[in-house]
């Protein structure tokens, strides 16, 4: 079989991804494909991206942290609203710990760094963790 020069060899080889079963590069002329692919033009699959992990920001309960403060802490850093706070700073007191929200590596990282600043500052012994989902 003779090649013209001009051609590279990945340009004529066969590829499954895509040429379809029986329309490889010598197959016959077939309009389809022809709509489909240009000669000479490589086609790379694109890339798949993943989902990135998901991490729980968790609040654990202790003696002495206060209610309110614990309540103040969901509704600046998670955005809840005070009757959100409110609930899960009651299963944070009755359970051990609760789930303040679910977010990406950096920003659940982000989430439990302030949190943790803010209870320093105010001398509070709240603790503020992360688990990957």
């Amino acid at each position: 079989m003779i090649v013209a020069h001009t051609r590279s060899f990945t340009e004529i080889s066969f590829n499954p991804l895509l040429d379809p079963v029986g329309e490889g590069p010598f197959a016959e002329e077939n309009p389809e494909r022809e709509e489909r692919l240009q000669p000479g033009v490589l086609l790379k699959p694109k890339p798949k991206t993943r989902k990135p992990s998901l991490y729980k920001v968790l609040l654990l309960n202790d003696d002495y942290t206060p209610m309110e403060f614990v309540v103040h802490v969901l509704e600046r850093f998670f955005s809840k609203t005070r009757e959100e706070a409110t609930d899960i700073m009651l299963h944070v007191h009755r359970r051990g710990v609760g789930l303040c929200g679910i977010f990406t590596y950096e920003i659940a990282e982000m989430k439990v760094n302030q949190v943790m600043d803010f209870a320093r500052s105010n001398e509070q012994p709240l603790q503020c963790t992360m688990e990957k989902e």
